[in-house]
């Protein structure tokens, strides 16, 4: 088998594994005060490489990961005409502007202005991420915060996530459904064809250079700059949201809307999967794996309402919206000669994957318990991390475009059923509509949707090589 392309002790573990196995995480976010004593603590650092990551999983205990925003950089020592080369979104940050705000979503109760961190004094340089087992993680990340507060740092935040299972079963996202199932495959050894006909079929994989800067994109393309102070090859951009969740509210409105016994069913079309992380009935055949199914088997929203949470969230498309289908159809269908337009409502997935890294936090409650709650239930919510190397055409692509969009797919007034602000048009137009079909297939639209997420904070990090922190270390 041919060697990876990438230097797998020169990239961040983050990149090759979640770590589901391991069941404590901490998000710790730091300011630089002495800029001399952060290096140098730095520079003792060694973050955990994905040569660490065994085939298939990981024997680690403790993993640590080490990120920077922009300011984190220049407070590092870098002058911003060196950082000119890295993506301006980042450079921007997430909450650089009212346009980027307003086009993430992030307006009224989600605007920056209310996040708990991330902006102003609140502003983090540097995210450090510790991941351990349960009964291993207490007094190690302890001792790295209170080394890095003695060593120059003052701290924005420490953010837990609540404890997880070792025993390898899925997680679950605060509203009960099992999270991470759905993963893009990295093309570690260069393998796949970036042009021809095969990619007009939808296919998991995707290019390394989708991810870690310095390879080879979708395009063809090599992304980050080879030269310079800041070493960016290996390096990849994090995003990082604090999303707050809504568990009571989003039982209660779908017990109401959907009538006694009904509640999962409607929560069910909401996602787009079954609770336990299955396909919806229609979608694939029996026994199918989680993820052996296409939306375009599905081109009405039947089983899956078009503006479903995971729909909206992976397409499933390939650059012909119905895949391949014969030399010369394949030929009408690229000059556009044929087809109407809602087969090419959406882009082609494999330009627009994401990373998932996220972790919930809070206390989780079983649906039952949601419903079963007289007063609101306690604070649970989802660090959202995703990792990707182009954050418009990514991160930002499938936020705006394919998430917050209330015209998503030719759908009108209705965003994300999970994610959506219920924000109006401009000319006061609703959004809080969600359109599905009943048990026996007739149309209904559910109105009123309440938010059911908040955005608490986030922000842009760029997420090095360990070359790339070494030099990073050395200014």
């Amino acid at each position: 088998m041919p060697a990876p392309r990438a230097d797998l002790h020169d990239v961040q573990a983050l990149v090759r594994s979640g770590f589901g196995s391991l069941g404590a995480a901490r998000y710790l976010l730091l300011r630089i005060g002495d800029a001399a004593a952060a290096k140098a603590w730095l520079a003792r650092q060694v973050p955990t490489p994905a040569g660490a990551v065994g085939g298939g999983g990981t024997t680690l205990d403790r993993v640590l990961q080490i990120a920077f925003t922009p300011a984190g950089l220049i407070a590092a020592g870098f002058e911003a005409a060196e950082l000119e080369t890295l993506a301006p979104e980042f450079l921007d940050g997430m909450a650089g502007s009212e346009r980027r705000s307003h086009r993430l979503g992030d307006v009224g109760e989600n605007a920056p202005d209310r996040w708990h961190w991330g902006v102003g004094a609140n502003e983090p340089h540097m995210l450090l991420v510790l991941i351990a087992r349960r009964d291993a993680f207490g007094g190690w990340a302890s001792a790295i915060e209170q080394d890095a507060l003695a060593s120059g740092f003052t701290r924005v935040a420490a953010l837990d996530s609540c404890p997880g299972d070792e025993d390898g079963r899925p997680s679950r996202e605060p509203f009960g459904f099992a999270d991470g199932l759905s993963q893009p495959d990295l093309d570690w050894e260069a393998r796949l064809a970036l042009t021809g006909a095969v990619n007009r079929d939808y296919r998991p994989g995707i290019a390394l250079g989708e991810v870690l800067l310095g390879h080879t994109n979708e395009y063809g393309a090599v992304a980050g700059d080879p030269g310079g102070p800041l070493v960016q090859r290996n390096g990849s951009y994090l995003v990082y949201r604090q999303l707050e969740q809504d568990v009571a509210g989003f039982w209660r409105w779908t017990a109401e809307a959907a009538g006694p016994g009904q509640a999962r069913w409607l929560a069910e079309r909401l996602v787009g999967r079954g609770i336990d992380g299955d396909a919806l009935p229609g979608l694939a055949g029996e026994g199918a794996g989680a993820n052996d199914f296409l939306f375009k088997d599905d081109p009405h929203g039947l089983a899956c309402p078009l503006g479903a949470h995971v729909r909206r969230a992976n397409p499933r498309v390939g650059d012909d919206p119905l895949g391949r289908r014969g030399f010369v159809r394949d030929l009408i269908a690229t000059l556009g000669f044929a087809g109407p337009a809602q087969e090419d409502a959406v882009a082609s997935a494999r330009f627009h994957r994401l990373l998932r890294r996220g972790r919930p936090y809070g206390t989780l409650l079983s649906p039952e318990a949601a419903l079963g709650l007289d007063g609101p239930a306690p604070e649970a919510g989802l660090h959202f991390l995703c990792l990707n190397a182009n954050l418009a055409r990514q991160f930002e692509f499938v936020q705006g475009a394919w998430l917050a969009s209330p015209t998503f797919a030719g759908l009108c007034q209705e965003s994300d059923p999970l994610l959506g602000n219920r924000l109006p048009f401009p000319d006061a137009r609703r959004t809080d509509l969600f359109r599905y079909h009943d048990a026996e297939g007739l149309p209904r639209i559910a109105r009123a949707l309440p938010r059911f997420v908040t955005v608490r904070g986030g922000a842009y990090f760029f997420l090095p090589g360990l070359a790339g922190l070494a030099s990073i270390a050395a200014r």
